[in-house]
């Protein structure tokens, strides 16, 4: 398999206000405080439909971030934006069972930036330079130090398969060739007991006769 330059295929950094999390699923996030109610409307909103544990990691991660977005009282649009940038970048971790860390680093920063810089209508100013400190704090203390756990619980497993061949060496023999040898030699074994009887057997009688 021929992954390429994963760096190259990074996606386009893009403003994601409102994309997964809707206005009227960030209010009714923002009126309640009972976590099994918020996880509830975050399973509806962003479609968790994958199967367990998988469903149930992704929304413990979902939950959490927005326990998060609480307690630094981040508004709704922010909060509906860090939700975007926290999916997208596990869907970069889980394409693909290669190490892909920094480029999903990469991904996220560039996320975080596009909603930072007032620069429509490619970036807008959604986080401050504070905002932005405690929010990568907290990414790198939770999804990123636990980065190689998702992608083994999200990605399939690649096993290698090594052989090796030597020039010049003999070939293994097969399984009808290892058992014609045995054989082979079993029935040399047993003319060699036969010889080694029948001189002993001779020795025997010329003993008789001397006597």
């Amino acid at each position: 398999m021929n992954f390429g330059s994963l760096e190259s295929c990074l996606p386009r950094a893009r403003i994601l206000l409102w994309k997964d999390l809707s206005y009227s699923d960030a209010e009714e996030i923002s009126k309640t405080e009972s976590i099994p109610e918020i996880s509830r409307v975050l399973c509806q909103a962003l479609h968790l439909d994958a199967p367990e544990p998988q469903k149930e990691i992704l929304l413990d991660l979902y939950t959490n971030l927005v326990l998060f977005c609480k307690q630094q009282t981040l508004s709704k649009e922010q909060t509906s934006v860090l939700l975007s940038i926290v999916k997208n970048m596990h869907q970069l971790n889980t394409e693909t069972p290669v190490n892909n860390m920094d480029q999903c680093f990469t991904y996220c920063t560039e996320l975080l930036l596009c909603h930072s810089v007032r620069r429509p209508p490619f970036s807008i100013d959604l986080f401050n330079s504070e905002q932005l400190t405690e929010i990568m704090k907290y990414l790198i203390n939770t999804y990123m130090r636990h980065y190689m756990l998702y992608k083994y619980v999200f990605t399939p497993q690649m096993y290698l398969d090594l052989s090796l061949s030597y020039t010049g060496m003999p070939e293994e023999l097969t399984t009808e060739q290892l058992e014609t040898s045995e054989t082979v030699n079993e029935t040399e074994n047993k003319a060699d007991g036969a010889s080694e009887q029948d001189g002993v057997s001779e020795q025997e009688m010329v003993s008789t006769v001397s006597c």
